[in-house]
């Protein structure tokens, strides 16, 4: 009987065998998606936000929402002499910049905004009541021939209060006579044409009177403070005197030189105006 070989002479060695465990951690992978998650959740509270807004007031009072928010945008229209009311800074025959060769004299058009449903939106019927004011006016200073020169010296803007309409002076026109509260002809005869178009419409009026900022001399007691209050005040008696009642007459003031037209030259003589506000 032969013999056995040795045990393990013609034996392979056993295989190792390595075991790989990988430790997942306990929850979520991360937290990262809960910041965008946050970000999309924080947008939609936003959007719904804005469409109960949209549904749940009227547009005078999304429009005060929106002034609130814009506050250098209401300070700028109310300061402005016409740059972004009706007329875009211009009088009343300027020509207009439609993209045409000869340009068109005469008023100019607007659109009348239309809500959802294609009708009027509120505040079309103010846009309607300035339009009218302004071809009633042109037309009075159009059939006077002393005052179709002056139809570029008149402005309108709308503010927040109402519709502010001025009478600007420049090197060759002035409303009142030289360091005077004495209106001058044409301009008796311009605010004469004006009250004609202010006294049918609704609403209380207020005057402001401005000065340029060259020093007045009128004596100690006597400054661009109470130049500009006394011609706002002659202002309202010229006014008076074309049927408009006292009782409509809201606040009659002075600024002296502290609002200017042209804001880069205090001096310019289209810093003195006249500001007559038919308020809503």
């Amino acid at each position: 009987m032969a013999s056995k070989s040795a045990p393990g002479n013609n034996e392979l060695p056993p295989p190792i065998i390595v075991k790989k465990v990988t430790v997942v951690a306990a929850g979520h992978h991360g937290g990262a998606w809960k910041v965008a998650y946050a970000d999309f959740v924080t947008a939609m509270m936003a959007f719904f936000l804005l469409l109960w807004l949209l549904g749940a007031t009227t547009e005078k009072q999304r429009k005060g929402i929106a002034d609130y928010f814009t506050p250098t945008l209401v300070k700028l229209r109310e300061q402005s002499a016409g740059s972004n009311g009706m007329l875009g800074g211009a009088s009343i025959t300027d020509v207009d910049n439609y993209p045409n060769r000869a340009g068109q004299t005469g008023n100019k058009a607007m659109t009348i905004p239309l809500d959802a449903s294609g009708g009027p939106r509120e505040g079309a019927a103010q846009i309607k009541r300035m339009q009218a004011m302004q071809s009633r006016l042109a037309a009075k200073i159009a059939s006077n021939a002393r005052l179709s020169r002056l139809a570029r010296q008149v402005r309108m803007v709308d503010t927040a209060e109402g519709i502010r309409i001025d009478l600007v002076d420049d090197a060759d026109f002035s409303m009142f006579q030289l360091g005077t509260t004495v209106l001058t002809p044409e301009a008796a005869e311009l605010i004469k044409a004006l009250g004609a178009v202010i006294s049918p419409e609704p609403g209380q009026i207020s005057i402001r009177g401005h000065t340029d900022a060259l020093p007045w001399n009128g004596g100690p007691s006597a400054n661009n403070w109470s130049l500009s209050a006394g011609r706002a005040e002659a202002t309202r008696q010229a006014l008076l005197r074309q049927g408009i009642g006292e009782a409509r007459f809201r606040r009659i003031e002075g600024v002296a030189d502290r609002e200017p037209l042209i804001r880069d030259d205090p001096l310019d003589p289209r810093n003195r105006r006249i500001s007559v506000l038919l308020m809503h």
